[in-house]
């Protein structure tokens, strides 16, 4: 029987970079069952016997959140072989609160002290030999970003888990705690608790007045009563604090008596980090938002500028070759006209078509990973609070949005952690419109196309399109459908860090090794079904004429409501139903009824910019309409908000096209498409300006007016508050 041995920690300790040095590519990544929580699991590369489980990234066992619960849940009643406890060097009065919650589990424990080289660089010592010894439990050093000291954590937590070494854990609270503690103990004594539920655990959490465990263990009201009075007893010999606080004072009163033994500062807390001193730009009032935009303008610049352009030329070449060599193949063999359109058409036009896009994908994924292990996109997330708060979010849906880019499913799952059920339904219905990978093909064919010279400056405006319309939509539903209060947002801004090359290289494969798994599965699907729609019509037999096949049939059914956005043909129309399936799958099929030359002749610039603008909008495909249905519990709405979505693409491209069009009559129809693309690209670029130009305004205002807090004159944490508390 396998090992499994579980990693815990703070979020931003540096776990998942530790899960994946430990495991690399041997990863499975679904959800625990019930929630939409992500699980992770792998098998140790130097040891496929052993499971690693990363579990969520938690603050506490205290079940306030989906994720501490998942995370109690299987502690308790799976009962991993070992846990191995993560703990970022550097804080670590903080992490050390979940290392008390988990030795009070009786769970065979190691700690893995991570970030040492940050600690050294501070000119800090922290001695993990100590560490251990004064909680019973061993302690390895590890930079686990450089895959440091791995080797012996992984011994130390093999031999806990095969039963060779184990924990000596000896936990000593104050006074009063310890009294409280052990009248818990004798009040449970004959309870016959279940067996998972330790009595060290069940007590502590009984004194922070933990109902759901008193609830697990079948407490009865007489025993209850028991140990509500011994907690009003402890709360009033604690002091001020309150009854919730005071088993957490306790535990931070340990810990800064462990904290004072084993770590040695050499450099006055109140003095400002390197990450200090870049965040005064980072963050600034003044150059946060232009450095932010900066930073976006680069990485799509990169994405779909020279770099991304010039690999693409090279996959696009390398498919036409093979479309060469399968064309001979095929004459030489003598197969039919329907094989031969059935390989060059549909399998190599439209999964070769969507393939050489690949490397902007790449890269689009590859920088974002960069932003995110840097600890810059903490600071994107507070730096975009302020203009999310103006549609009814905070900074906490921007982590959502922002892997809207890549994939709309894992997005709209991580919406769950929102503040509120107004917020996490708000953060669901926006995250649509941000533009996600499966897109960038469409993009891609009609920039190349129609906007030769201009592809890069043509994309970027889809991106500040799909963020434009998300803003204005929140705006709407914030003051009609969706009326309350932003939530409190308060997070963890991390030092800023190198990003390791073998965790990006992980991190770009798995997005890459989807994508390529749903070119060669539903794209494949969707091209063979869209080539035999266009040429099969009923009764089940080929057709000459592509309009009389069920692909015409369809098409003309519902082409009509696409003529007032400019593309009111069948092959458009039917296109945009398969997209339903994968958006991909929508310039694969257009390559298949179409190729090159037909769409030229069958679009112009505006009809074109137009038909991008729709795809963006509209409803996206059914793996992320499902799961809206689960996570808003209803078909309806998940019916309703796709619903929402394709009247704002067709609202949106409608008044596109038919401006564009009023123009090209008053001022001539030699207008460019280089023109159309740089005048829809000016309006975003513009109106998002201008937003940013209001907070900074009201922001200015708010400062000027004194608003601030008082008595912060003098405070030597005034210049970080400045810019990291908000107004």
């Amino acid at each position: 029987m396998a090992l499994r041995i579980a990693l815990i920690g703070n979020p931003n300790c540096g776990k998942t970079t530790l899960f994946n040095e430990l495991t690399g590519s041997s990863q499975s990544v679904g959800n625990w069952p019930g929630v939409t929580v992500e699980k992770k699991v792998g098998c140790l590369k130097k040891n496929s016997g052993t499971e690693i489980i990363d579990l969520p990234g938690v603050y506490s066992l205290s079940p306030y959140t989906m994720e501490e619960t998942v995370t109690r849940d299987y502690l308790i009643g799976e009962r991993p072989d070992a846990v191995v406890d993560i703990l970022d060097g550097t804080n670590l009065e903080r992490n050390l609160y979940l290392t008390l919650q988990v030795m009070e589990l009786g769970l065979p424990l190691v700690l893995a002290v991570n970030m040492m080289d940050e600690v050294k660089s501070r000119g800090d010592t922290l001695d993990c030999r100590t560490l251990g010894e004064l909680l019973g439990v061993p302690a390895a050093p590890i930079v686990a970003r450089k895959g440091e000291g791995l080797p012996e954590l992984v011994t130390l937590a093999e031999g806990l888990a095969r039963g060779r070494l184990r924990n000596s854990i000896h936990l000593c609270y104050d006074d009063n705690a310890e009294r409280a503690l052990n009248r818990i103990l004798c009040v449970l004594a004959d309870a016959h608790l279940p067996e998972k539920y330790p009595l060290p655990f069940c007590a502590s959490k009984l004194l922070e007045g933990d109902d759901s465990v008193a609830e697990a263990i079948g407490l009865g009201t007489g025993k209850r009563k028991e140990i509500a009075a011994i907690r009003a007893d402890y709360g009033r010999k604690s002091g001020p604090g309150g009854r919730e606080t005071m088993m957490a004072d306790a535990r931070y009163r340990l810990i800064g008596r462990i904290v004072g033994e084993v770590v040695t500062r050499r450099r006055d807390p109140q003095e400002p980090t390197l990450s200090d001193r870049i965040d005064r730009i980072a963050t600034g009032k003044w150059t946060a938002v232009p450095l932010f935009l900066l930073v976006m303008l680069g990485t799509f610049a990169g994405t779909f500028g020279g770099p991304g352009r010039a690999l693409g030329k090279l996959v696009e070449s390398g498919v036409s070759v093979l479309g060469l060599l399968l064309t001979l193949a095929l004459n030489d063999a003598g197969a039919p006209v329907w094989v031969r359109t059935l390989f060059l058409d549909a399998v190599l036009g439209g999964v070769g078509g969507v393939l050489s896009f690949l490397p902007q994908v790449s890269l689009l994924f590859l920088f974002l990973s960069v932003l995110e292990d840097s600890g810059y996109m903490a600071r994107a997330a507070f730096i975009t609070d302020r203009l999310l708060r103006r549609i009814g979010l905070t900074g906490r849906s921007f982590i959502p949005m922002l892997m809207g880019f890549g994939c709309t499913t894992p997005a709209i799952m991580a919406a769950k952690g929102m503040g509120s059920e107004r917020e996490r339904r708000l953060t669901i219905l926006l995250t649509p419109f941000m533009s996600c990978s499966a897109r960038l093909p469409i993009y891609g064919l009609f920039a190349g196309i129609f906007f030769t010279k201009h592809q890069g400056l043509v994309i970027l405006s889809m991106y500040l399109t799909g963020m434009l319309a998300a803003v204005l939509c929140g705006l709407l539903l914030k003051g009609t459908v969706c009326r309350g209060e932003s939530s409190a947002f308060v997070m963890e801004l991390p030092p800023y860090r190198l990003p390791a090359p073998a965790n990006l290289a992980l991190h770009v494969w798995e997005k890459c090794r989807g994508f390529l798994v749903k070119a060669g599965t539903v794209i494949f699907a969707m091209s063979v079904a869209a080539w035999f729609l266009q040429n099969f019509g009923p009764p089940l037999h080929m057709v000459e004429d592509p309009a009389e096949s069920f692909f015409g049939i369809f098409g003309r059914w519902i082409a009509p409501v696409f003529a007032p956005l400019g593309f009111g043909n069948w092959q458009s129309s039917a296109a945009l139903l398969t997209g339903l399936a994968a958006k991909e799958t929508v310039g694969s099929t257009l390559y298949i009824v179409f190729g090159d030359e037909g769409i030229a002749a069958a679009f112009t610039p505006v009809s074109a910019f137009s038909f991008m603008l729709f795809c963006l909008l509209y409803m996206p495909c059914m793996s992320a309409f499902v799961t809206v249905k689960k996570e808003l519990g209803s078909w309806w709405a998940a019916c309703r908000n796709a619903l929402f979505q394709t009247a704002v693409a067709w609202l949106v491209a409608f008044a596109f096209y038919q401006t564009a069009s009023m123009i090209g009559h008053i001022f001539g129809e030699g207008s460019s498409g280089r023109d159309v693309a740089l005048a829809a690209f000016i309006l975003a670029a513009f109106a998002l300006i201008a937003l940013a130009l209001s907070v900074l305004y009201k922001s200015l205002r708010n400062f000027i007016g004194g608003d601030r807090p008082e008595g912060c004159a003098g405070c030597p944490m005034q210049h970080r508050c400045e810019q990291k508390n908000k107004p």
